[in-house]
């Protein structure tokens, strides 16, 4: 995956998904059963460990993602982090009303995620690549306004329009943040990066330079200046048209594409040789069949020419069947060019 990601167009092609983690697997819901809440597993570097590594000893993939969450930023800046049974993540004081100032950071939340990267460096196979992650400012910057996560971003959006100077400091402050924990991920061992931007396709293309596109550049220069070597695939999902902007402006090594994205349009008009990422539908997974295969093929095949990492569009859902996960893995290990 690694020999991928810097530019080399390895077959068969590399394999992780999104979420590959979670819910959908009943060794992760029997873990969670014992240990409790999301941030007691996410918190326990040993539990956390063991879920990271779960989905590895099942499917064999070439990725490892970091079992963790985007909202340990915001956590570690100092709003009190919530997840709520039915009705997801919650972040107080929002920043709405609330002053970023007010809040008192605790870098203890990204001391215990260090630990559970050093300690996977040391569990994981040498063929399977550590990604650890964080969410992009834009996406990390929504929560924090608005509390939780909403389908149009309207409390965020309207704060950068009434008052672009505040938000900006908002995102400053998450661009600093973010870059101190990724920092530390990879000393501790992670062997690549992504950046999660789930809610950039809600921005208007100049705000989307802004938001978007500027603050990643800020994250990919400080990490590039301590880490030269390292990795980062950047994920704006939604961004549609502005995709090739992003994948030149951000100097991104590898972009990943949703499940939105025709493959053949992402081949011709990004980067040329540029590594890609993505993008079977999460959904067409769920519901199985004979067109996971042909699916899994025709992006393969749309994507032969270029350095491809398969996986989703976006995360798993948790109600998949293993079975399903199973077929697919079986089809991408099996593609061949041609």
């Amino acid at each position: 995956m690694i020999r991928t990601l810097r530019g080399e167009n390895v077959v068969p092609r590399p394999l992780w998904l999104m979420r590959q983690a979670g819910r959908y697997l009943p060794e992760y819901r029997a873990l969670r059963a014992e240990k409790g809440g999301f941030l007691d597993l996410v918190y326990d570097h040993e539990a956390a460990a063991e879920v990271t590594l779960q989905p590895l000893r099942r499917f064999g993939f070439d990725g490892a993602i970091l079992f963790s969450d985007i909202l340990i930023v915001p956590h570690a800046l100092g709003q009190k982090l919530e997840f709520l049974a039915g009705e997801g993540p919650h972040l107080s004081p929002r920043l709405a009303e609330a002053e970023l100032a007010s809040l008192v950071e605790d870098n203890t939340h990204y001391e215990a995620v260090w630990r559970t990267v050093a300690l996977l460096s040391q569990k994981l196979p040498e063929e399977s690549a550590l990604i650890g992650f964080a969410g992009s400012p834009w996406t990390v910057g929504t929560y924090m306004v608005n509390g939780e996560g909403s389908k149009e971003q309207a409390a965020a959006r309207q704060l950068a329009y009434r008052d672009p100077a505040r938000f900006q400091v908002i995102i400053d402050r998450i661009v600093e943040s973010t870059v101190h924990y990724l920092d530390g991920q990879v000393k501790a061992g992670a062997r690549a990066l992504q950046l999660f931007d789930s809610w950039s396709g809600s921005l208007a293309p100049d705000e989307f330079e802004r938001w978007v596109i500027a603050p990643t550049v800020a994250i990919v220069e400080a990490i590039r200046a301590l880490h030269p070597d390292i990795p980062i695939i950047g994920f704006p999902k939604g961004a549609g048209a502005k995709l090739p902007a992003y994948a030149r402006e951000t100097c991104v090594n590898a972009v990943g594409l949703d499940e939105t994205v025709d493959p053949h349009w992402a081949h011709r008009e990004l980067p040329e040789g540029m590594p890609v990422q993505g993008n079977f539908d999460p959904q067409l997974l769920l519901a199985g069949g004979d067109r996971v295969e042909q699916r899994a093929r025709a992006i393969l095949d749309a994507l032969a020419g270029r350095p491809h990492v398969f996986n989703l569009g976006h995360g798993i859902d948790r109600h998949t069947p293993i079975e399903h996960v199973e077929r697919l893995v079986a089809a991408v290990r099996e593609w061949r060019p041609g």
